[in-house]
């Protein structure tokens, strides 16, 4: 697919009626990126509270652990692990979005959970640190931590060994994407597969549609500009493949597990999931690459009340499914 063909400004009416009504409910609020980290991080829950009511119900809700490990570099991080009716063997790590510096597991628990039932499969979400009190690589680390340790923590949840995915929207799947990366070079094993939600993949703000969406709707170039900083602070990362996966290798692109890649149609960052799809297309892979109409970035969020949101996550579920060769 080229930009050409998908960069269209034209939403959805269901998607601009939700966007009238969060203005509405929440009144024009300040850009968080330009706040303190704290009361960024505030604004930024309080926004998504209204994202997270009507939890699907899940057969256990449990919270967990995995330990420092010094040698990776990794912190204590705390796993929210969500096991849905008849979960299968199996499971989804789930890394939250948020520019690497805004989030949390509870933030995108209605996403996980709605994933979680549409898949089959119970979803973990680590709750690693953020920038920019810690910058790369510090998320990514605890990140890597919990991919390798999912099925040893997780047993006490009663999460059984099976097929492992690994998943992540916006910041989340760089750092999902920059995980498996990590992997390939230290010789660790993969996870099966890879869901990667409209994800933000190198630190290059010229692409497309960061011209095309430079002031949004939601999500702008500046916040971007700004979430970048946060994560990569004084570090010239742009030739990084773990902090900007775009510029990883033919090689190492070309063994990674099988990967769904999904982008919203109004969003800076399309221009970011079209050329990793162009680029695994050109190396002769067969990767799935979906764009949705009409919606902006972090529509996700909202399948209380966008049905787009919620048949995209239907359609990552039935992607698990075949990725995993399950009924």
């Amino acid at each position: 697919m080229s930009d050409v063909v998908e960069l269209s400004d034209v939403l959805s009416d269901e998607m601009v009626a939700l966007m009238e009504r969060v203005l509405a409910e929440l009144g024009p609020l300040p850009d968080p990126t330009t706040l303190p980290p704290a009361e960024g991080r505030a604004q930024s829950l309080a926004a998504n509270v209204r994202c997270n009511v009507n939890l699907p119900p899940m057969d256990s809700v449990t919270e967990l652990m995995v330990a420092e490990d010094l040698s990776l570099g990794s912190a204590r991080c705390r796993l929210k692990v969500l096991v849905p009716p008849g979960a299968g063997a199996g499971a989804i790590l789930f890394v939250h979005g948020g520019g690497f510096a805004f989030c949390s597991p509870e933030t995108h628990e209605r996403c996980a959970r709605v994933l979680a039932l549409e898949s089959g499969l119970p979803v973990v979400l680590p709750d690693y640190r953020l920038a920019p009190e810690s910058p790369y690589p510090g998320p990514l680390k605890d990140v890597v931590a919990a991919l390798r340790n999912l099925f040893e923590v997780t047993a006490a949840a009663g999460v059984r060994r099976g097929p492992l995915l690994i998943s992540g929207d916006s910041a989340g799947a760089n750092l999902a994407l920059a995980a498996m990366l990590h992997e390939q070079a230290e010789g660790c094993a993969l996870p099966d597969a890879a869901l990667l939600f409209y994800g933000c993949y190198a630190r290059s703000f010229t692409t497309p549609s960061y011209v095309r969406f430079s002031e949004g709707p939601a999500l702008t170039r500046g916040k971007m500009q700004r979430y970048w900083s946060f994560y990569a602070g004084e570090r010239v990362v742009e030739e990084d493949p773990l902090a900007c996966p775009l510029v990883a290798s033919d090689a190492a692109l070309a063994a990674l597990p099988p990967l769904y890649l999904m982008a919203a149609a109004v969003d800076p960052l399309l221009s970011d999931t079209l050329i990793l799809g162009q680029r695994l297309k050109a190396i002769g892979r067969d990767d799935e690459l979906h764009i949705v109409p009409g919606v902006i970035h972090g529509f996700l969020q909202n399948t209380n009340e966008l049905s787009a949101a919620r048949e995209a996550l239907a359609a990552a579920g039935n992607a698990v499914r075949r990725l995993t060769r399950r009924p």
